[in-house]
């Protein structure tokens, strides 16, 4: 069953179907479970929702995750059984002082997670990940598209 997904990222509301994203969200599900989560959960929702681009080259896949202020050991990539490719981690809230006295806190903390089911095509075996500036990059090599043989025939006659 193919669903229509509403993305709300980037400031940008599109319906795009996405057929390898294991990401699910429903307004009228979220809406109502908002009133009920902990303030604690709200905070981190922003982070939750890491904002991820996803393109396909000639050559591979590749993902990059915007994870500003995280460094590498604080973030993992995992790959399960089905082809699907996890990406997670954790931004610590910052100690508080006794003496501290806050104005604003937008910055948000807390564990975030995306899961990606990658196509038949993807080399699961030689996916390679790097970061910089708080930029991870996940490439996925693809398999090599067999061109069909040609092979012409000689006409007589």
């Amino acid at each position: 069953m193919s669903q229509l997904i509403p993305s709300l990222f980037g400031g940008r509301r599109t319906n795009v179907f996405d057929p390898f994203s294991l990401d699910v969200w429903d307004p009228l599900f979220s809406s109502a479970l908002a009133n009920n989560v902990p303030s604690s959960a709200r905070e981190t929702s922003a982070f939750v929702n890491a904002r991820i681009d996803w393109k396909e080259t000639p050559q591979a896949h590749v993902i990059k995750a915007d994870l500003p202020g995280l460094k590498k050991e604080q973030v993992k990539v995992e790959v399960e059984e089905g082809r699907v490719l996890q990406i997670s981690g954790e931004r610590s809230k910052e100690e508080e002082e006794k003496n501290d006295k806050w104005h604003r806190i937008e910055r948000s903390s807390g564990k975030f997670m995306r899961r990606f089911r990658l196509p038949k095509n993807a080399l699961m075996d030689q996916i390679k990940a790097s970061m910089e500036d708080g930029v991870l990059t996940v490439t996925v090599p693809k398999k090599e598209d067999k061109k069909p043989q040609v092979k012409t025939i000689d006409i007589s006659g």
